[in-house]
């Protein structure tokens, strides 16, 4: 295994910038209401101030989700399937460098880990602070850390979750991401609330879906986060990578391991209302909770009668798709 890779030059990755649709926040709320309304027994939506996010539980070191917000839609699932692409390593600090994205940053979202550190494929939560600025260089290496990764134990098949020391300068990742990056600033965010699933839609689905019924060819993107509590979730971590060809979706469901992971998790990610010639990824949350040594990829709940969900979400102005897949796979991004 090559642990010397370095990540790729963004210069010479082809990017496509997209300016996203910024409907009325009244006009929108009321959309995604309505998938919420028709998905759980009881649902809230709000404009509301975002709440501080800068300690502990969150460690997302910037209080809130607000200032010029952009979506990064990173490589895809094709550079896992059918055999893994290990030279699709990434750096997100180098990204935001190079589409001249020069603040204060907060950084969210879900993709892989970056093997090439961790020595082994993994699910990655990312939570980072980031000053980036072509001009001066930043003190302490401008970075703090929340970022988790989740692992299968090759010994038992177990959830191993471990948690990036919060200054380290550890900004990179592999294969895919979805992200979503801010100034970290207070402001007006969407307050999402809803308990006791009836529908057959996870939390995000139901929200996705009314998005795309409602503007059809007009591409509007969300980020932020949400906690879930009081109920069980299923969740997957990708193990190390496959040794033969992944050619199926049953043989892709063979290689991951799912859960049935205990709340609260804390997750982050983006969705947008279609996947467009871009072929994006219509949605996209990894969830981790330090103390239960729990995360991975957000699917749904399995405890529909109990579960809760808050979130809280900011709609971007561009969305950003870097290193776009050649070939568009049929299966892969659930």
């Amino acid at each position: 295994m090559d642990l010397n890779i370095e990540p790729l030059d963004p210069s010479k990755l082809n990017i496509t910038t997209r300016t996203l649709h910024q409907p009325p926040l009244d006009e929108l709320i009321n959309v995604l209401a309505g998938g919420l309304t028709t998905n759980f027994a009881e649902a809230t939506i709000e404009l509301v101030d975002c709440p501080n996010f800068n300690g502990w539980p969150y460690n997302f070191y910037r209080e809130g989700l607000c200032g010029n917000p952009i979506i990064l839609d990173v490589g895809g699932p094709a550079y896992l399937l059918p055999t893994a692409q290990k030279d699709k390593f990434y750096d997100i600090k180098l990204l935001l460098r190079h589409l001249n994205y020069n603040h204060d940053t907060l950084v969210i979202g879900a993709g892989a880990g970056p093997w090439p550190h961790t020595r082994c494929n993994c699910e990655l939560i990312m939570k980072l602070n980031i000053q980036v600025n072509n001009k001066v260089k930043p003190i302490n290496n401008g970075v703090a850390n929340g970022t988790h990764y989740a692992f299968v134990n090759k010994s038992n098949g177990e959830c191993i979750l471990e948690r990036i020391v919060a200054n380290e300068d550890e900004t990179t990742f592999s294969l895919m991401a979805n992200l979503y990056v801010c100034e970290g600033n207070p402001g007006k965010v969407i307050r999402v609330r809803a308990k006791k699933r009836t529908g057959k839609l996870d939390f995000i689905s139901c929200m996705q879906k009314a998005l795309e019924n409602h503007y059809e060819d007009k591409l509007v993107g969300l980020g932020g986060m949400f906690v879930m509590k009081n109920g069980k979730v299923k969740q997957h971590i990708m193990q190390d990578f496959s040794d033969t060809p992944l050619n199926t979706e049953a043989q892709l469901n063979n290689w991951l391991r799912f859960y049935d992971m205990e709340t609260p998790l804390i997750a982050v990610g983006t969705f947008v209302s279609a996947e467009t010639e871009l072929d994006l990824r219509v949605q996209h949350f990894h969830s981790a909770y330090e103390e239960k040594r729990l995360g991975g990829h957000y699917h749904i709940d399995t405890t529909p009668d109990t579960i809760e969900y808050e979130g809280y979400f900011n709609v971007a102005a561009t969305l950003y798709r870097v290193d776009q897949p050649p070939n568009k796979l049929q299966f892969g991004k659930d």
